[in-house]
């Protein structure tokens, strides 16, 4: 499948188009670490990437056998908390040449959505720093506050597609650093997805998903679908 064949690209945001040096995770695995629940940050990106960050601790807890609703909300505070913090000197930057991408799907035709299992208020905290705005970088932005179900449901790839009246699914491609990202794509029954290794997960974690190309990054978008 060509680019000329697509209409609309759905891309993760942290670890896909934004380098912010994984302080999401990080924190998170801070969090869980400061109520005394012993998990590594690599337990935490297995279980946690891509998710809506709330579920993403419920899902540790769980898979620690901890089943405590209030505990999951009390972490899930502290972290909101945390990271605002972290945000104010975190450097954040884009993926290298991910902005070149964005100019040459809008050369294309190509309607540019984010999406992410983050906050509303996460993401465009992180789009701020970047100075990317709705309409120049991107089309839209659409993440876990926008729809009742996260990843790996697609309803955040389904919201986009009503946005700009597009529907078939096999005209979007959706791209993410996470297998969860290739599951949301498959069960949305986008043509083409897309996992790239410049974020939270390895090769083999997103080769368990099966997309249906492996990049180094999206900057080399075009020499697969060029």
């Amino acid at each position: 499948m060509k680019i000329n064949e697509i209409e609309m690209v759905v891309f993760d945001m942290a670890g896909t188009t934004i380098n912010e040096q994984n302080i999401v995770y990080k924190t998170l695995h801070k969090s869980i670490n400061n109520f005394g629940i012993g998990v590594s940050l690599e337990s935490v990106l297995s279980l946690g990437a891509g998710k809506e960050k709330h579920q993403a601790i419920r899902d540790i807890l769980e898979y620690n056998k901890i089943t405590d609703e209030n505990k999951s909300d009390v972490i899930f505070e502290y972290f909101k908390e945390t990271l605002d913090k972290e945000y104010l000197s975190a450097s954040v930057l884009p993926i290298e040449g991910i902005e070149n991408i964005f100019e040459n799907l809008k050369k294309d035709g190509v309607k540019v959505v984010l999406n992410t299992g983050y906050s509303s208020h996460v993401a465009n905290t992180l789009l701020e720093k970047l100075n990317w705005k709705e309409g120049n970088q991107y089309d839209a932005l659409i993440t876990a506050d926008d729809v009742v179900l996260g990843r790996p449901f697609p309803d955040m790839i389904y919201k986009a597609m009503q946005l700009f009246a597009i529907t078939d699914a096999s005209k979007v491609l959706k791209a993410g650093d996470s297998a969860i990202d290739i599951e949301e794509g498959k069960n949305a029954k986008c043509g083409v997805t897309i996992g790239v290794l410049s974020g939270a997960q390895t090769r083999q974690q997103l080769e368990a998903a099966q997309p249906d190309y492996i990049l180094n990054s999206l900057a080399s978008l075009y020499s697969v679908m060029g």
